[in-house]
């Protein structure tokens, strides 16, 4: 973890948030190549889900909702995780971190206050008057703005059962001990589906979506399988809304088996809260059967940041080449950052450098491109293995007669010669098959 922390920060992943003011706890900030890779992750997800299937549409709600939208939901009362203060230090934790009854602060043994429980929800107000009426919270999940959308996009879209609603977006929960880096958040990005189905199709439908998405994260992320496992919740670790959950989960390195997704079957309980509390109906109309009825809804909803941090992870390798320790990011290429680099040989000959960047302007509205000359080829060439570059461009002098370049691939290292007027083409074939 150290030294993808470290990774990070000098390469322009992540940066902590507010850093010239001594950061924040729980809140991060996303480099250049950070938010490469994060929108690369989401754009898999949402190809996925949407682009690739007939039965699921897209939203995007507002991050402040009406408070009662909380009060339907049950989070006002049940969303909330065990505390602890240390009588010693006065530190506060999270009950189930605590494990041998020692304090992570002080050292000190059994000092802790009796557990109580915490409400996650972060507090603000709408308006110019900060009182009980202008209460709103900042959301703690997406899947709200799902439920109560469920007949606008029932009435737009005209879609029948099953079919699914995705949304994308940013949540917030006040974490009482943020920590592992991006591992536990208090700002995070959520990409959530509610599918919804006929009662008593409900669990055929939770083991379609385990199956599918456990799928995903190896066939389309390339996270190795090994390092992949689904659990099963038991019922005392169900939330208040599931009838059943399934966690798919990857092996952290020196942390140990984690949730990267949840799918739950979350019955009717969500559309059921929200009619009684709203007074809508928010029902389906069944033509085959003439009744109206409440959907049951399948919910597969997975953390960017956490799975951002477990690419890196999965990615990250490092070996002796040539008694030089090299560290290589082996993102799956749909995932990488920087798809090609272009590196003059030469930075202080004009005309290669003028080379250099032709190509990379030819090769700009087909792939994510750099361009750098700031080092010797050597070291241009571990830069871009550490950020995951899949191929490197680099043009020398002969290039300038001869009109070809050397292209390196980044796990095998392995270089050929191509003709300039190939090389798109080539990329395109390369990347495609990778």
């Amino acid at each position: 973890m150290e030294q993808i922390v470290d990774l990070c920060k000098q390469r322009g992943f992540i940066f902590q948030g507010s850093e010239i003011y001594g950061g924040l706890g729980g809140f991060w900030d996303y480099g250049p190549l950070g938010v490469e890779l994060k929108n690369n992750i989401k754009r898999l997800w949402w190809k996925a889900i949407v682009h690739d299937r007939e039965d699921v549409v897209g939203l995007d709600t507002a991050i402040i909702m009406n408070p009662r939208v909380w009060e339907a939901s049950g989070h006002l009362t049940e969303f909330t995780d065990p505390m602890v203060d240390c009588k010693q230090c006065k530190r506060r934790f999270r009950a189930d971190d605590i494990k041998d009854q020692t304090c992570p602060s002080c050292g000190a043994i059994g000092q802790f206050t009796p557990v109580r429980r915490f409400n996650l929800m972060f507090k603000t107000f709408v308006g110019p008057v900060e009182d009980a009426s202008a209460l709103a919270y900042l959301r703690p999940e997406t899947a709200q703005g799902i439920f109560t959308n469920f007949k606008n996009v029932l009435n737009t879209m005209r879609k029948k059962l099953p079919f699914g609603i995705a949304q994308i977006g940013r949540s917030f929960r006040n974490e009482i001990t943020p920590g592992d880096f991006i591992f536990r958040d208090r700002e995070f990005e959520q990409m959530e589906l509610e599918y919804f189905v006929k009662p008593g199709e409900d669990e055929r439908w939770h083991k379609y979506w385990v199956e599918e998405r456990f799928n995903w994260y190896i066939q389309a992320l390339g996270l190795r399988a090994e390092r992949l496992r689904i659990r099963e919740l038991p019922k005392e670790e169900l939330a208040h809304y599931a009838k059943a959950a399934y966690e798919i989960e990857y092996d952290f390195p020196g942390k140990g088996w984690a949730e990267l997704e949840g799918i739950a079957n979350r019955t009717d309980y969500d559309l059921r809260r929200h009619i009684e509390f709203s007074g809508k109906e928010l029902f389906y109309f069944d033509e085959e059967t003439g009744e109206h009825i409440i959907p049951y809804v399948i919910e597969p909803s997975a953390g960017v940041d956490r799975l951002f941090l477990a690419c890196l992870l999965d990615a990250y390798h490092e070996e002796e080449v040539r008694d030089r320790r090299r560290v290589v990011l082996r993102l799956k290429p749909a995932l990488a950052p920087i798809k090609v680099a272009v590196l003059p040989l030469l930075a202080n000959r004009p005309e290669i450098v003028s080379l250099a960047r032709e190509i990379t302007a030819r090769l700009k509205p087909k792939f994510t491109t750099m361009y750098d000359d700031t080092a010797s080829i050597g070291r241009l060439y571990r830069r871009q293995d550490e950020i995951g570059t899949p191929y490197c461009v680099t043009v020398d002098v002969q290039s300038l007669t001869d009109h070809q370049v050397t292209v390196r691939e980044r796990d095998t290292m392995e270089q050929i010669r191509v003709p300039i007027d190939q090389l798109p083409r080539l990329l395109e074939e390369k990347l495609a098959l990778a």
